[in-house]
C-alpha cells in the first residue's frame, strides 16, 4: 500500500462508502500532530524536557541528533511513541544531561526541526506515557458531495468510527503479517523487529474482528458476553449483563466494546461476543497460535473511536481542513477513510 493512501480499502466502511475522493499529504503541513503528554515538567532534575517541531524528520533520527548534539548517550533520550515522518509533528523529548548545563537549544542544527521549549523534569520520558494526540489535517483536491460529507462529519462526531489499525502497523504494502507468519514458522529476527511483528500479527486479528463486526452492525453495540473498554485507559471489565447503566456509559462514550489483543489462552468474551472472536482467531490460526507461543498475554482494544472536538471548515473550493483529538495508539487515517477515499 503506498503512503499517498488513507487506509486499507478492503476493511468495511461505518457510514457507507466515502462520499469524497482527496488527497492526503499533499505536504508536510497538510499533517500536522501535536502531542498530548498529560502532565508538566517538573522543572529540576538532570533531564531537559524539550518541545520540538520536526518537519518530515523521522522521531529515532531526531533523538540520536538530540544526543549527538548534547554530547550524550543515544539512550540518554526519551519519547513518548513514533511520530509521522511525513507530516509537521511536536513532541517531548528528555535528554539525561547529568549534571551538564542545557546546551544552547537554539542553535541545535537542522532546519527541520526546532527546540520550541526546555524545561528540567526529574525522569526520562519513557514511551508510551501518553495521553493523545491532536491533529489538524487538510485533505485537498477533494471531489464529491459536500451535503454528504457534512452529514458523516456530524455522525462520526457523535457516533465515531471503528478503531482500527492504520496501515501504518502493517509496513511496507502490509508485509509484516507475512514477516511475522515467517517468524513464527522459524525464520530468526532481531529483537525489534520482533516486537514490530508480533504487534502487526495482534493488529490482523484484532482488525478482522471489528470488521466482521462492522458488517454485521455491531461495532458501537453490546453483544451477549462483551467486554468493555474503559475509555481513556487500557483497563476493561465483563462480561455481565447490559443494564441501564452499561447502556447510558456507552451512549457517552465512557465504555466502548472491545476486540482482541490474541494471545496465550482464550479471549475473555463469552457467548455471542466470544464465538465470533473464537471462528476468527481459529481462520488466523498460525497467527494467533505464535503469539500464543510466543508468550504474549490476552488484551483488550476499544472497537470504536470518538474523535473529541471533531471541527471543520471548508477552505475554498476543494480543500477540507479537519480538526479533532485523538488517544494514544489511535491513527488519524482511520478517522479520515470513513470521509474520504
Amino acid at each position: 500500500m503506498s503512503e499517498s493512501e488513507l487506509a486499507d480499502a478492503s476493511l468495511p466502511w461505518a457510514c457507507g462508502v466515502p462520499p469524497l475522493q482527496a488527497k492526503l499529504r499533499s505536504t508536510p503541513e497538510d499533517f500536522l500532530v501535536e502531542e498530548i503528554l498529560g502532565y508538566d515538567a517538573d522543572g529540576s532534575g538532570e533531564h531537559a524536557l524539550l518541545w520540538v517541531e520536526k518537519r518530515g524528520a523521522n522521531t529515532d533520527w531526531v533523538a540520536r541528533e538530540l544526543a549527538k548534539f548534547a554530547g550524550v548517550s543515544q539512550v540518554a533520550v526519551g519519547y513518548a511513541g513514533l511520530k509521522d515522518r511525513h507530516a509537521v509533528t511536536r513532541q517531548t523529548f528528555s535528554v539525561q544531561l547529568a549534571g551538564k548545563p542545557d546546551p544552547d537549544w537554539s542553535a541545535f542544527p537542522h532546519a527541520d526541526v526546532k527546540v520550541l521549549a526546555a524545561t528540567r523534569h526529574s525522569r526520562k520520558l519513557k514511551r508510551g506515557a501518553l495521553r493523545g494526540n491532536r491533529f489538524v489535517l487538510v485533505l485537498r483536491e477533494t471531489q464529491g458531495d459536500r451535503d454528504a460529507a457534512e452529514q458523516v462529519l456530524r455522525q462520526m462526531a457523535a457516533r465515531g468510527v471503528p478503531n482500527y489499525y492504520g496501515e501504518q502497523r502493517f509496513g511496507r504494502e502490509g508485509g509484516n503479517v507475512a514477516q511475522a507468519r515467517a517468524m513464527f514458522a522459524g525464520r530468526r529476527v532481531d529483537r525489534d523487529k520482533r516486537s514490530l511483528l508480533l504487534s502487526a500479527a495482534r493488529s490482523q486479528i484484532f482488525n478482522n474482528v471489528l470488521a466482521a463486526r462492522v458488517d454485521r452492525g455491531t461495532w458501537d453495540k453490546p453483544l451477549d458476553g462483551e467486554i468493555w473498554s474503559l475509555a481513556g485507559s487500557r483497563s476493561w471489565f465483563g462480561p455481565e449483563p447490559f443494564t441501564d447503566v452499561l447502556a447510558e456509559r456507552l451512549a457517552r462514550a465512557d465504555i466502548h466494546p472491545s476486540g482482541p489483543l490474541w494471545g496465550r489462552g482464550e479471549p475473555p468474551t463469552q457467548g455471542e461476543a466470544g464465538a465470533l472472536e473464537r471462528e476468527i482467531g481459529a481462520a488466523s490460526g498460525d497467527l494467533a497460535e505464535g503469539l500464543a507461543a510466543a508468550r504474549m498475554d490476552q488484551e483488550r482494544r476499544p472497537l470504536r473511536l470518538v474523535p473529541k472536538d471533531l471541527k471543520w471548515r471548508w477552505l475554498g473550493e476543494d480543500a477540507l481542513e479537519l480538526a479533532f483529538e485523538l488517544p494514544a495508539g489511535a491513527y488519524a487515517t482511520v478517522v479520515v477513510r470513513e470521509l474520504a477515499r
